[in-house]
């Protein structure tokens, strides 16, 4: 069996667990609730033995390395992450409507991956040959996992808060579904409090890389700036909560547009503009 083939049933087995999920949050039905959960983590346990594989793989081409070095294989494994944080999450406060909101990240990712990227093994530019490069996309693409999770929260929060008073006990419809506005308050913080610094060493890890493979640890390049930009995003939702109180609605757009902007620095930079960092459209 080969790693292509089961990405493609990693694809279906998150589609199936958001549609679960989707029926859980709509019916009230915990067992739907359940089979997303038990979905998700069968495609999570598929999806790691074909990273593993298509690992192989390479080395079985005499290429040999990671598979991290290409956009479709950091959309892959990004889509991993994701997944990974949100059951982690689910494993300590059990609302598994948050799936609702969290696997169609997940989604997204593998179908754009299977459906529109190359995903053919490729050799490593001379640049991309270094162990930084492992380190480098672990420690960001897991912050950014941290970040869709904390986005996906805080739509849930915008929506839950919209038409309600935050302290009624009784909600309409789907909402009923829903934490409570203080518990997706504090998920919000809580995930971007493990993604920051996650973010924040994934930069060092790959200032270090540029150094190795560039001569210069920072050269102001777009993907460079871009990620700098979302540090300072994060940083100011930080800075504004714990210094400035800042919560609910203004934390939960905050958080919208820390993604938006972790969005553009991944995808955007790499397919709109030119830099060092241009293979990663590959």
């Amino acid at each position: 069996m080969t790693s292509s083939l089961l990405f493609n049933i990693t694809t279906f087995a998150y589609l199936a667990s958001m549609l679960c999920f989707f029926i859980h949050m709509a019916s009230r039905n915990q067992q739907a609730g359940t089979a997303g959960n038990f979905t998700a983590i069968g495609g999570l346990i598929v999806q790691t033995v074909a990273i593993l594989l298509r690992w192989k793989e390479s080395y079985d081409m005499g290429i040999g390395h990671a598979p991290l070095s290409n956009l479709y294989e950091s959309v892959v494994f990004f889509a991993w992450s994701i997944v990974l944080v949100y059951l982690l999450i689910d494993l300590k406060y059990r609302y598994r409507v948050i799936g609702a909101f969290v696997m169609p990240f997940a989604l997204l990712g593998m179908a754009w991956g299977q459906l529109s990227l190359d995903s053919g093994i490729q050799p490593l530019v001379p640049a991309l040959q270094s162990n930084w490069l492992t380190y480098h996309v672990i420690t960001c693409f897991l912050g950014y996992a941290a970040f869709a999770v904390a986005c996906g929260v805080s739509i849930m929060y915008l929506i839950s808060t919209r038409s309600k008073d935050d302290e009624k006990t009784e909600r309409p419809g789907i909402l009923a579904m829903f934490p409570p506005d203080r518990v997706l308050d504090d998920l919000n913080y809580r995930a971007i409090m493990v993604g920051f610094p996650l973010l924040t060493l994934g930069i060092v890890t790959g200032a270090a890389w540029a150094n190795y493979a560039w001569g210069t640890y920072w050269s102001w390049d777009p993907k460079e700036t871009w990620s700098l930009i979302v540090w300072f995003v994060y940083a100011a939702f930080l800075h504004a909560r714990i210094t400035r109180g800042w919560a609910g609605r203004r934390a939960a757009w905050l958080s919208i547009a820390g993604f938006a902007s972790t969005i553009f620095c991944y995808l955007g930079v790499n397919l709109f503009l030119s830099g060092l960092h241009s293979y990663g459209g590959n």
